[in-house]
């Protein structure tokens, strides 16, 4: 194959790359785009047909087998804000070369698969400029209105309808749901499990729940010096106590045996000036645990303590559910098949759920799925220090291999 994993990888890291060793490069801005151009050349010289659909999402084809469904294999290209080099990109670069080598020894033996093989770049998996995240895998499962998804605004009013169309990646030359028998994927683990436990590779068997909010804090607009403070309606004071519920809700229901994460991220006050209280500040509120009933326990602490809130700030506060997901398996066929490619190669590996959201969440409700993790360093992760070993993001290439091997030969992993 024309080019090594890891000088493929170095190439993919300059686009958008960072002063401290990053990437800066959210879905369809310029290093986004950049990126992409650069994936589909390496696509098209390697022989894959290189298409895009209704919301942005690229795909490298093979078809080998006129008429086949296909396995697709990726993850996504866009970044967080100032994130990590790592993060969807390494999933992404491993399944063009996966693909491409799966292909050779169909090649080299005469062989003919049961499938076709595709490899997928999701638009907007980060959903960090536009939201919801996992967007491009949610549209092509079903889950999320094309329209609607391509009428959503970043919060400088870029419609992504618009900005798909004017970068030319806007497109019906790509296959649908219908078209696909499985999908695998592998993705850097985000945090430490696999590294305190000494393994090169996660059985992903399950996804934890996640409940994503947004909220609203509407106050009054007043003059920071003079108002007296017992007339002042300050969103941002109401926000600050939002901030802390949220971890006071992960302090009081999280235990070893049920964790519980909550977070309060994107916050946008109104007018945002340094002599103004503000009169608006919107946020997202994010609850996640691998239990349900430890998650329904926190939305309820989180509604039992508004009015409080509320009534503190002397503001309203509104409540608008964005994106949700509850604990779900990965088909047991598919661990089993991996665990197998793994126990072939002789590398290190143990179950493991998946806390972070990926593409492949909205696949497995659609299709038979395969989730891979490789470590991650610390398990640091939106973060321009992010790493994952050499050693490890190889040997990571070398099961997806074998697994999309399997797959493509008509191993079932449902």
């Amino acid at each position: 194959m024309t080019g090594s994993f890891l000088d493929d990888f170095a190439t993919l890291s300059t686009f958008g790359a960072t002063e401290r060793g990053g990437v800066h490069r959210e879905a369809a801005t310029d290093a986004d785009a950049a990126q992409r151009a650069w994936f589909g050349e390496l696509l098209t010289s390697r022989g894959f047909r290189v298409g895009f659909d209704l919301i942005g999402n690229q795909f490298g084809l093979l078809d080998t087998v006129p008429g086949a469904p296909y396995v697709l294999v990726g993850s996504h290209l866009d970044s967080q804000p100032f994130g990590g080099r790592y993060d969807g990109a390494y999933g992404v670069l491993a399944a063009a070369h996966a693909a491409q080598r799966v292909a050779e020894r169909w090649r080299e033996s005469g062989s003919t698969p049961r499938y076709n093989v595709g490899v997928v770049n999701w638009f907007n998996e980060e959903g960090s400029r536009f939201t919801p995240s996992m967007m491009g895998s949610a549209v092509f499962t079903g889950l999320l209105d094309a329209d609607a998804a391509l009428d959503t605004r970043d919060l400088g009013g870029v419609r992504v309808g618009d900005r798909l169309a004017e970068l030319g990646q806007l497109g019906d030359d790509a296959p649908s749901i219908d078209d696909v028998a499985a999908y695998a994927e592998i993705h850097i683990e985000q945090g430490r499990v696999l590294e305190d436990s000494g393994h090169t590779i996660g059985l992903v068997h399950a996804t934890w729940s996640a409940h994503k909010y947004f909220l609203t804090v509407t106050g009054e607009q007043s003059h920071t010096g003079s108002t007296v403070m017992a007339d002042r309606r300050d969103a941002l004071l109401g926000a600050a106590h939002l901030t802390v519920l949220a971890r006071e809700i992960a302090d009081a229901l999280s235990t070893p045996d049920a964790p519980l994460h909550t977070s309060v991220s994107q916050l946008t006050v109104e007018p945002n000036s340094p002599v103004t209280v503000a009169r608006e500040a919107r946020l997202h509120l994010d609850l996640r645990s691998p239990d349900e009933a430890v998650l329904a326990r926190a939305n309820a602490m989180l509604h039992e303590r508004i009015p409080a809130i509320e009534r503190a700030a002397r503001v309203s506060i509104s409540v608008a559910g964005a994106h949700h997901w509850g604990v779900r398996p990965f088909p047991a066929a598919g661990v089993k098949l991996a665990r197998d490619c793994a126990y072939e190669l002789d590398l290190s590996h143990r179950e493991i759920m998946t806390i972070a959201g990926h593409d492949s969440v909205n696949m497995n409700g659609r299709v038979p799925t395969v989730m891979l993790f490789v470590p991650s360093v610390e398990g640091i992760s939106h973060n321009e220090a992010e790493l994952t070993k050499d050693a490890d993001a190889l040997a990571g290439v070398g099961l997806l291999t074998e697994v999309l091997d399997r797959l493509t030969a008509g191993t079932t992993a449902a």
